[in-house]
């Protein structure tokens, strides 16, 4: 105690100005927007660097895993290229058209940082808008969803993890295509819940979940995960499923980011429905 009373007397005047300066600079940045965008702006590059650092350092424990992974991958996209192609509905055309046009492209990227232990979980990618990434792009990774970008920097993404409480995502039963929705309830980072399914629909274990393709950011038929637990609701027209994430979030290591390149013409599609 006395040691700590005569640091703090010798230094008290640098100590003082250190607690002033954080004070004014909080101010500064709290209520200036545009020194808030830069400082924003500023920390994520930063940050995003001092992640990649560490990630370069843990990438060697996990050589095996990550080549197992990529090696998967390359599988699954020989197997699925048609999947991101869209075929014009050409049959009511004197002159058929049979050609096709890619709606999806995929950009892979290293994980820098990753939480599953919060209720608000964020995944770093070394991927950013010189590379093309921007707000509202999918991510998956090898195996399934991973999440959805929020913001970037030149270099880094953030992305909103599907182990977020915000998170919502339009899916199907891959059996019988019936809609639902998966969202994280908050409990464990290996499973979510599958909701607003019909009760007249049957759900069996092992049942395949994957992405309706109604959102403009995931193409359709991407695992989400598969069914392990159901829970009926006497008081409900719809059941409730608890499913085994297909994403091994606290492994995560590489992901793709998904550019749906004809999502700018969907939206300005859609965006000029009226509603009553």
């Amino acid at each position: 105690m006395r040691n700590l009373i005569l640091f703090i007397r010798r230094y008290f005047n640098l100590l003082l100005f250190i607690a002033i300066e954080a004070i004014c600079l909080n101010r500064v940045f709290s209520q200036n927007p545009f020194q808030q965008a830069w400082f924003l702006q500023f920390s994520e590059e930063w940050m995003g660097r001092l992640y990649q650092h560490y990630a370069d350092v843990m990438q060697y424990f996990h050589l095996k895993q990550v080549n197992e992974s990529l090696l998967a991958e390359n599988a699954r996209l020989r197997n699925q290229l048609l999947q991101d192609f869209s075929f014009p509905d050409t049959s009511r055309q004197l002159i058929r058209d049979t050609a096709h046009h890619r709606q999806y492209a995929y950009l892979p990227a290293e994980v820098v940082n990753n939480s599953i232990v919060h209720a608000s979980n964020y995944i770093t990618i070394h991927r950013g808008k010189l590379e093309g990434v921007h707000a509202h792009m999918g991510v998956v990774s090898s195996q399934g969803v991973a999440g959805v970008v929020v913001r970037a920097s030149d270099h880094y993404a953030l992305v909103m993890s599907l182990l977020h409480k915000d998170f919502r995502l339009s899916v199907r039963l891959k059996r019988t295509g019936d809609i639902g929705y998966v969202r994280w309830d908050g409990e464990d980072p290996t499973t979510a819940l599958f909701s607003d399914i019909p009760r007249s629909v049957a759900l069996y274990k092992n049942d395949t979940v994957v992405t309706s393709g109604f959102s403009v950011m995931f193409p359709p038929g991407i695992v989400v995960g598969y069914v392990e637990k159901v829970a009926h609701q006497p008081a409900s027209n719809f059941q409730v499923a608890r499913i085994r994430l297909a994403t091994p979030f606290s492994r995560l290591r590489y992901v793709y980011v998904i550019e749906n390149l004809q999502a700018p013409e969907q939206l300005q599609v859609e965006s000029n429905v009226v509603s009553p």
